[in-house]
């Protein structure tokens, strides 16, 4: 994350535009994009302040403390569906959640595992009418 702008070059950006430069010349004399200089101005109109704001936090995602019961619950039976995940951890994120939260424990989920998977004959190497041929053609 990049630091805010120091309190110094702001309050010269304003200063300047004040005094009648317009938003791009004092961008380019400040070597800041005219979007800032613009925004700068704007929050000085409509709050009267031009300090920066507090940087947030990104929240901790909610499924984070159950971590490692859902590794339990999918270990235990891994064909389990979200939602029978969702009930069995008696939580009300979404499905999605719970699949974000699954790719974070980086576990691959497979149903078919060893067996065939479906699709045509051919795919699978069987005998298909299309792989053999006639001795007269």
């Amino acid at each position: 994350m990049a630091a805010a702008y120091s309190m110094d070059l702001r309050s010269r950006v304003v200063r300047d535009c004040d005094a009648g430069l317009s938003s791009k010349a004092a961008a380019e004399r400040y070597h800041v994009s005219r979007a800032w200089v613009d925004a700068l101005k704007q929050r000085r109109r409509e709050t009267g302040e031009i300090a920066p704001r507090r940087q947030t936090r990104w929240r901790t995602p909610i499924l984070t403390p159950d971590l490692p019961r859902l590794a339990t619950l999918i270990t235990e039976q891994p064909d389990r569906t979200l939602a029978e995940l969702q009930q069995a951890l008696g939580t009300s994120a979404s499905l999605a959640t719970i699949w974000r939260a699954i790719e974070r424990l980086a576990i691959t989920i497979k149903k078919n595992g060893p067996r065939v998977r479906t699709g045509s004959r051919r795919r699978r190497g069987g005998s298909g009418g299309l792989a053999t041929r006639h001795p007269d053609d």
